[in-house]
Order: C-alpha cells, then structure tokens, then sequence
C-alpha cells in the first residue's frame, strides 16, 4: 500500500512538471501571455481548419451548388471564396480563443505590411489577382486559353497561380497575375465553339466553283466539323502560282486540338482532289534567257 502511494507521489510530481513545462510562459504579445500549450492550441487549430474548410468547400462545390448551376467553372469560383471566408473567420476566432489580445498585433500588423510591401509584393499580387479571376471570371475552368507562349486547357485556378495542361499532357504553373497585367486569348470564353481557317491552293486551270463544291464535301464529310454555323470557302488571291483560298470550319471538338482538325481535312482534301483530278501545285520559277549571247566556236 505504501509502495503504491509513493508511486502515485512520483506520477502527480511528473504530471506537474510536465504541466509547468506547456504553461511556461515563452514570451509575451501586448498583455497576453504565449505558452508552449498556446502554440500547441493553434497548430492543432489551424491545421483542422484548413482540413474543415476543404471539406466544406468541396461538399458545397459537388453538393450544394449543383443543385443551382451547371457550371463546373462557378460552383468552384464560389466554393473557394467560401473556403478562403471560413479560413479568415476561422483564424480570427482561433486567435481569440487563444487568448491572444489582438489589439497587440497592430505593430506585427504594420511589420508584415511593410515586408508585404517589399518582399512579399508579387505573392500578395498573384493572390489579389487570383480573387479578380475568382469574381470576374475571365478564365473558367476547363476554358482553352493562350498567354504567352502557353497554350493549353485551364485545370485549376488557386489563390496563387492557376495550372494549364498543353496538348503535351505538360501542367504548366501560371502566376495569377498574368492573367491580370498580360494579354490573354481565351478560345472557349463564352462556349467551346471555335472558327479555323485552313489554307488551300490549286492550279490556274481548276474552276474556283468546283473547288468550292469539292471543299465543302470535305468539311460535310468530317464528324468533327459543326452544321451550324456552316463550313465556308473563301477564294483569298491569285498566288504566284496557284489559286489561294480558305476552307473555314467551326468546331466544338478539336477546340484544343486544331492541328489534328487540320491534318484530318488535309488527307481527305488530298483524297478528294485526287478522286477529280484537281491539280495541287508546287512553286514554279520560269527562266528567261535575253538575246545577244556570244557564242564561242569550239577547234
């Protein structure tokens, strides 16, 4: 019995210790004290928020909001506002539960403002401007969109940089901000339906009617290519060597890959012409040789 109330003594003893140990204070913010419990308290804290606030935002994202739109691009514009609303509210009242006077972090406040300031400009940029792509919209997910010498399809649009995927299945990470200070292409801004024109040319001999005729059986011929609005052909010059004109399509599905549209109309133009003998031709460059050449007589 007396072993046991000397071994209950030492455990009350390292429970106190351990106790003393989390409530030390460490150092102070204004009026409140910081203990090893505190930080403990908020790490814990801010890592089940930021776990809760992706839960909801994807339970309102996939749930809730498409009961209300079909658009993939809004239900995610919103849900993320939504996720980085409950992450400021969140971190607010974690901070207060945590007794921490909040008054005292105007001077940290001012601080971190002028690091902002300096060295954090282009973070605090790209993150501003990835809330105006957020409310403005001029990028949506799964938009075909051109900045740069980027082409490629819109995966994800976060608070930092948004990620597009190029036809070489290659993500690449753009900063917000260039969506914001650059110039951007956006092929599908109000739906996926795009116009190409390809370039054909034919000898002088061909009538440009039955060249038309011919091209626009090409384009009925293609499943890839949309009724409405209808292929056209335009007769663009007298070349050089050759008639030039343009078949112009629209299309939905090769939005992101015009260059395998392209290739697919060209063997079958290929295919037609040949069918009809339509001549394509080649450059050609004639020589012509004045008179007044001397001739040299040969012994």
């Amino acid at each position: 019995m007396d072993e046991l109330k000397i071994l209950l003594n030492d455990l009350w003893e390292v429970l106190k210790d351990i106790a003393y140990f989390f409530t030390v204070k460490l150092f102070s913010i204004g009026n409140s004290e910081i203990t090893l419990i505190t930080i403990v308290y908020l790490l814990i804290s801010v890592i089940l928020l930021n776990f809760f606030s992706n839960r909801l935002s994807k339970f309102i994202g996939n749930t809730v909001l498409k009961k209300y739109t079909t658009i993939p691009s809004t239900a995610q514009s919103v849900s993320t506002i939504i996720r980085y609303v409950f992450l400021i509210v969140g971190m607010m009242v974690i901070v207060q539960t945590a007794g921490i006077d909040l008054s005292a972090l105007s001077i940290l406040a001012g601080a971190l403002g002028v690091g902002i300031g300096f060295g954090l400009q282009n973070i605090t940029n790209n993150f501003i401007s990835g809330i105006i792509i957020l409310f403005e919209q001029p990028i949506k997910l799964g938009d075909r969109i051109e900045v740069g010498d980027i082409k490629g399809d819109v995966l994800k649009i976060s608070a930092r940089a948004t990620t597009v995927v190029t036809n070489d299945n290659i993500s690449v990470i753009v900063p917000n901000s260039e969506f914001i200070s650059s110039t951007v292409i956006n092929w599908s801004h109000n739906d996926r339906n795009v116009s190409f024109r390809f370039p054909v040319g034919v000898a002088y001999k061909e009538d440009p009617k039955r060249i038309k005729a011919l091209l626009l059986e090409v384009a009925a011929e293609n499943p890839g290519v949309l009724d409405s609005p209808a292929p056209d052909v335009l007769f663009d010059e007298f070349g050089d060597s050759s008639l030039n004109f343009f078949l112009r399509v629209w299309t939905s599905d090769f939005t992101s890959r015009p260059n395998i549209l392209k290739s697919q109309l060209y063997y079958s133009i290929f295919e037609k012409f040949k069918t009809n003998n339509i001549e394509i031709p080649f450059p050609q460059q004639d020589l012509h040789l004045k008179s007044g050449f001397t001739q040299t007589n040969k012994s």
